[in-house]
């Protein structure tokens, strides 16, 4: 099987990501602003690197899982790598306009 073109395999992870959803606050985590980077290598392996809403979220080991799992059923993706990081911290501001127009 080719590699994907990045930008279009990119496009298929954040698709995939939308699907994961926020229990606290009820949106995707794409739209909450949730991912910070996604690195994707030429051997198929897929960093994500994201955040939780707070630190010690209670939900972050299901999110975490969710993000592997809807990842890896991505056509072209070998492995997933999730990084959860708190620097910057999340806040609002990092919702998509479309979501922060709800709060």
């Amino acid at each position: 099987m080719s590699f994907p073109p990045t930008m279009e395999l990119e496009a298929d992870i954040r698709a995939a990501l939308r699907t994961v959803i926020d229990p606290e606050l009820g949106h995707n985590i794409v739209d909450l602003g949730l991912i910070y980077d996604i690195e994707i290598r030429r051997d198929g392996v897929v960093e994500v690197i994201m955040t939780t809403t707070t630190r010690f979220c209670p939900a972050t080991g299901f999110i975490r899982e969710a993000v592997e799992a809807c990842v890896s059923a991505v056509p072209g993706v070998k492995e997933v790598n999730v990084e959860l990081t708190y620097d910057p911290p999340w806040g609002a501001e990092r919702m998509s306009p479309e979501i922060a127009r709800r709060f």
